[in-house]
């Protein structure tokens, strides 16, 4: 009894001394433990993601994957499988596993090694949150106590849940939902025992134990897990001998993009880094929903796509990438070499094996084996420059050699020999409403250069300038009826020694032509005479109301053929302020910013295109501050709203904007009208082909492809061809389309017909028409399909009469030689051509009902193709 008493003494002792110590340990490290209470409003970092409009998936930033879930959406069996590997005691341990930790102190004392972990599912939630994974023992204790604070504060489920969230499982994934997604391409709900198994396997070691980088090692550590479910009983015998021989199905899985648009990804990432800061942005978890249409976002690629590698084969071929040393290869190493190289959707490298008379076998990156017929690289003639092309090849070993790396890509039900092309596009489209961008292409393939074309490269536009300047002209005394010689200049320079002779493309002139058609065909000395007549001074004033940077535009009058360098974005909001009738908007990419609850944080407030707010505000006048445009309507608005009169609400389709956000006027609506309608008969062109009169546009093409009326366009080809545009619209759409060289080294030259080529009719010196339109039709074609044909609104103000095609007067004649066309009212002709009656009217010209009705007409749409 003695010796019992002692023992009993000894061990109450030293349990009181046990908890002296721990309490003085507590308070020892207790002001360097963190709050947990944070764990109660614990936000997750996820990244961020970027939606179109219509909710497809275009990209994803942020270093950490992370797909938070609720407790009651993981399945059971997955759960049991993290909980029999790595805590079978969760549920009855206070957070800490004072069993697991004698068993770990036994292993220590008799080996010397902390082999053995003790920590718990709750400990290991208090490392991940609060602490490093260096194993001290200060640090062991430091997560005890957190465990026990965790424990006290949060419910089982609750702790679990943050854990499974949490956890690192390797390549970037964190938590359960990303794990899935990542190695499985999967819903948790989706997976299988042995994928469950080879996740709950990774926390012990994520970045040596998951199945891509190690599958060896992951598939013996996913048969512990699921001998340990087996003796926990939550699986059977035969679940384990099935899941046990199950193979290694894990691979890589990205982010489940469905819309693939690089430039549109990054230029928002760049945006919601300046809107809400870098680590913000990354893990936040926003939801970026942008105006992006889904549809017309791959229209415009797959229009880039196809335009840049036509216009790449038709100038010829300039020979295999690289050729391989030590040929032959057996296919293994083919294979091999072939991984390293890059793919360019969608061209894709390809090594060819064997050359036969009039076709080649290539080894295609993951395809294996493949033959190119003859159709498929008879286009292949030889590249000599820009300009010039070798004759079209008769055998296959004109073209390859066994051994050469080259590219190839999908065509039809076959393949086409292809390769990485030099020249670049860029494309972007506008809703004109309000700038909102529709599509935006900013390259040929993002992977291969990241430059992105439509915000950053600031080109020569050429005749895409032209409809600006005509503005211009029709506020300064011209009318679309107007005549200007359209004949040759020559003007001494005497500042530099030398005559300038600005020249028509082709060099063709008409003499006196009426500025519908000047702009209609692109006539150049007929744009540099109107910049004469209107004054450069005006003409800069004009375009930098359109948006156009006035550095970017050149004092002389060169500018009036497209001298200035803009970037597409530029052009393409200039053109929106044509298409919106006269009403300069801002482009813009992000509508709203959700965080990760589905809160909408930020939204897009742009200012927007709106004759009916704007004709409503009229009728508030006289504004009450007359030197502050944005102070004027905001009374003018007030006065409305406090009026009683509600008619103005029903009749402005945007009226709960308010006046802070009615875009500025660029021009009238008037003179947005009028070239509008010159630049329809661009595309629709004019006379009467049946009295030798007819006469296209320079973007006929499009009335070819499309079929409608509703379109108007302007061609836009630069000196030497460097750069080559076309920019049109309906009312609801805004399109620009540029290509070039990246480099001023090179121009577009031009192809001399090749019958090979069946599916790109195209050839002759390149341009606008040729070379920036294709995408453009291609793009529309898609975009407006369904959409209904409407024409261009009249505005107000607009009045038509019927003129002489030759001289742009009056004419009573009603045939193939007179036309209606539009004008300002009180800028209308009051003479007749000589060869009509004479006016009998006195004073100015007015509406009537009486015998003048073939003159006069009340303003409607007309097609401009008669």
């Amino acid at each position: 009894m003695k010796w019992l008493v002692r023992i009993l003494f000894a061990l109450g002792a030293m349990a009181i001394v046990g908890a002296l110590g721990v309490v003085g340990m507590y308070y020892y490290i207790k002001p360097e433990l963190p709050s947990v209470a944070v764990l109660k409003d614990v936000r997750l970092q996820t990244p961020m993601r970027v939606y179109s409009a219509d909710g497809e998936l275009i990209s994803q930033f942020g270093e950490k994957r992370r797909i938070p879930l609720n407790i009651e959406d993981m399945p059971p069996l997955l759960i049991k499988a993290f909980l029999d590997t790595e805590d079978s005691r969760f549920y009855e341990h206070p957070g800490i596993d004072f069993v697991g930790l004698g068993r770990a102190a036994v292993n220590l004392v008799l080996t010397g090694h902390k082999s053995q972990g003790a920590s718990t599912i709750t400990m290991q939630l208090a490392r991940n949150f609060f602490l490093t994974r260096e194993k001290t023992y200060i640090r062991k204790i430091k997560e005890m106590f957190i465990a026990w604070h965790i424990e006290q504060l949060l419910s089982k489920d609750e702790i679990l849940e943050l854990y499974l969230n949490k956890i690192e499982l390797g390549h970037r994934a964190f938590g359960v939902g990303a794990a899935a997604q990542v190695y499985y391409g999967k819903d948790v709900k989706d997976l299988t025992l042995p994928e469950m198994a080879v996740l709950a396997g990774l926390p012990k070691a994520p970045s040596t134990l998951n199945p891509i980088s190690s599958p060896e090692r992951a598939l013996a550590r996913r048969n512990v897990v699921l001998a340990r479910m087996k003796d926990m009983g939550d699986i059977t015998q035969a679940q384990y001998d099935e899941a046990s021989k199950a193979p290694n199905t894990a691979k890589y899985h990205g982010a489940e993009i469905t819309l693939s648009a690089h430039y549109v990804a990054e230029m928002v990432r760049q945006e919601m880094v300046d809107l809400f800061g870098e680590d913000a942005a990354y893990g936040e978890g926003y939801q970026v929903f942008t105006t992006i249409n889904s549809k017309d976002q791959r229209a415009a690629q797959q229009a880039v796509i196809t335009n840049v590698l036509n216009y790449d084969r038709r100038h010829g071929w300039r020979g295999p990438v690289q050729k391989l040393k030590d040929w032959p290869w057996d296919e293994s190493k083919i294979q091999d070499f072939l991984k390293g190289q890059m793919t360019y959707t969608p061209l894709i490298p390809a090594v060819v094996t064997a050359v036969q008379d009039q076709s080649a076998t290539v080894e295609v990156k993951g395809k294996g084996k493949l033959e190119l017929d003859w159709s498929a690289m008879d286009w292949a003639r030889p590249f000599i420059n820009e300009n010039r092309q070798g004759p079209a090849p008769d055998k296959a070993s004109e073209i390859v050699a066994p051994g050469d790396l080259v590219y190839v890509r999908p065509h039809g039900d076959g393949w086409l020999l292809a390769q990485i092309p030099e020249v670049n596009s860029a494309f972007v489209s506008l809703r004109p409403q309000d700038g909102a961008i529709e599509a935006l292409v900013g390259g040929f393939n993002y992977y291969l250069s990241k430059y992105n074309r439509v915000t950053q490269a600031k080109r020569q536009v050429g005749s895409n300038i032209k409809p600006f300047i005509y503005s211009a002209a029709l506020d300064n005394g011209f009318t679309l009826a107007s005549l200007v010689n359209d004949a040759p200049i020559n003007q001494w320079d005497r500042s530099q020694g030398y005559a300038w002779r600005p020249k028509n493309s082709p060099p063709v002139y008409n003499g006196p032509t009426r500025l519908r058609m000047g702009l209609a065909e692109s006539k150049n000395v007929m744009s540099v005479r109107l910049l004469r007549a209107v004054g450069i001074d005006t003409v800069i004033d004009r375009l930098s109301d359109f948006g156009f940077p006035r550095e970017d535009l050149p004092r002389n009058e060169s500018l009036a053929l497209g001298s200035a360098s803009l970037t597409p974005m530029n052009v393409a909001r200039g053109f929106s302020a044509i298409a919106n009738g006269g009403f300069l908007v801002t482009p813009y990419l992000i509508d709203k910013v959700e965080d990760g609850y589905g809160n909408l944080v930020w939204m897009a407030t742009p200012k927007v295109a709106c004759a009916e707010c704007e004709q409503m505000l009229a009728k508030a006048k006289p504004w009450p501050v007359v030197n502050d445009q944005e102070a004027a309507m905001d009374a003018a608005f007030a006065q409305l709203q406090g009026s009683g009169d509600v008619s103005w609400q029903e009749q402005c389709p945007v009226s709960y904007i308010g006046s802070n956000r009615l875009a500025p006027r660029a021009i009238s609506a008037q003179t947005a009208f009028l070239v509008t309608q010159a630049m329809e008969s661009t595309i629709w062109g004019g006379g009467s082909w049946n009295h030798g009169t007819g006469w296209n546009g320079t973007g006929w093409r499009a009335a070819r492809e499309l079929k409608r009326h509703d379109i108007a366009g302007k061609t836009g080809t630069t000196n030497e061809s460097k750069d080559a545009w076309f920019s049109g619209f309906m009312p609801d759409l805004q399109a620009t389309s540029w290509i070039g060289y990246d480099t001023y080294q090179h121009e577009l030259g031009g192809t001399t017909r090749m019958k090979a080529i069946t599916d790109d009719p195209i050839f002759g010196k390149e341009g606008g028409a040729k070379s920036a339109q294709p995408p453009w039709n291609a793009y529309m074609k898609i975009a407006l399909d369904g959409m209904p044909e409407e024409g261009f609104p009249v505005p107000p103000g607009i009045v038509t009469v019927r003129i002489d095609r030759e001289t742009g007067k009056l004419t009573r004649a009603t045939d193939y030689t007179s036309r209606f066309e539009y004008f300002k009212a009180g800028t209308e002709p009051k003479t007749f051509a000589r060869d009509t009656l004479a006016n009998p009217f006195d004073g100015p010209l007015q509406p009537s009902q009486s015998s003048n009705d073939d003159i006069f007409a009340p303003a409607e749409p007309q097609k401009t193709g008669n």
